[in-house]
């Protein structure tokens, strides 16, 4: 079984694969279809890894948003037709650079 480190990991191994390509911006984003499901992939991927966290890492850390992540997840996973890509733009664009310290963070106190 998993745990926690190699879980953390994931999210960070996610953000950063979604960053090697949120690079080449929105416009990028909106007119490639493989870029867009790239995103959606590992935003799917960020928020499997948060809801199989422990309850103790997710209590012990409140200020990441660990159930709109698990909610986006579901989201993605079960209401593909219905996805907002100016919402998946605004989490990329907004959310994933402090996410990536907040999951950082965690990780530093676990080793």
């Amino acid at each position: 079984m998993r745990d926690n480190s190699e879980k953390l990991r994931d999210i960070l191994e996610a953000i950063e694969r979604i960053n090697k390509y949120a690079v080449q911006g929105r416009e990028a984003f909106e007119e490639n279809e493989l870029i867009q499901t790239w995103f959606i992939q590992h935003l799917q991927i960020i928020g499997e890894a948060s809801r199989v966290l422990s309850a103790d890492i997710r209590e012990a850390n409140p200020d990441v948003s660990w159930s709109q992540m698990i909610g986006m997840r579901n989201i993605l996973t079960h209401n593909y037709f219905e996805i907002d890509l100016d919402v998946v733009w605004l989490v990329i664009e907004r959310e994933l650079p402090n996410l990536k310290v907040q999951i950082e963070a965690i990780l530093q106190t676990l080793s």
